[in-house]
């Protein structure tokens, strides 16, 4: 878990010698369940603490990420970036929203035995859960690593977040087409880019931009629209 510590001292991030067996339980628990349901493609230890962990906690020194109380994280598959966060942030609660419900069960499992004490799951899609009162503009934060394009990303997460809020969404070095594409649809869906931030740490391979997205009005009631609509016909 060494490069795991290097990484939070060169991020500025504080923890803790729990946290740090947190990610090494967290890990080896995934591991073992991914040989009997399909939950990670990468399975070296070295690459899971980059790829998953690191990566996962490239925004944690962020004041956006600081200041939220209660966190959601859509599409989060195997738990990232939630779960690294929730570790991180153990006074934080968290929210896992995932389509697929046996991975939830076992990050439901894994987050027993780590003590990891500050995650729910939640099995739905985004399009109906944004819909529902209990979640609709009810968090502080929005993160997601989940692969679709911004536009369609942008309308899976704004519903939930509270007006003065924030979505992060994870991408690549070549965001810009995308983000360009999707300006007209965040502004529609109440949001406003308020800058795009770079988190590099070159010498582990991650050169990652992080979208910080500002809630500034309420998404219109009609978005996000019917489950698989956001993604086949994406917001212009």
């Amino acid at each position: 878990m060494q490069k795991l510590i290097s990484a939070l001292e060169k991020l500025n991030i504080s923890y803790t010698e729990t946290m740090i067996s947190q990610f090494r339980q967290y890990m080896e628990e995934t591991l073992i369940w991914n040989e009997k349901i399909n939950l990670t493609a990468i399975t070296e230890r070295e690459d899971f603490i980059i790829k998953h962990f690191i990566d996962s906690v490239l925004a944690a020194d962020a004041q956006e990420v600081k200041e939220a109380e209660n966190i959601i994280d859509v599409g989060t598959g195997a738990g990232f970036p939630g779960v690294p966060l929730a570790i991180l942030f153990p006074q934080k609660q968290f929210v896992l929203m995932d389509s697929l419900n046996k991975r939830l069960k076992v990050i439901d499992d894994i987050c027993a035995k780590t003590k990891i004490r500050n995650v729910t799951t939640v099995h739905s899609r985004a399009e109906e859960l944004a819909q529902s009162k209990q979640h609709r503009e009810k968090y502080d934060l929005c993160v997601s690593r989940a692969v679709a394009n911004m536009a369609t990303l942008s309308e899976y997460c704004l519903p939930f977040i509270r007006l003065g809020g924030y979505f992060l969404a994870y991408k690549g070095p070549d965001y810009e087409e995308e983000l360009t594409k999707a300006r007209t649809a965040i502004q529609v869906l109440g949001g406003r880019v308020e800058s795009v931030r770079e988190t590099a740490l070159s010498d582990l391979g991650l050169h990652h931009k992080i979208i910080y997205i500002r809630k500034e009005k309420q998404t219109p009631a009609k978005y996000p629209r019917k489950a698989g609509i956001p993604s086949k016909e994406p917001l212009k």
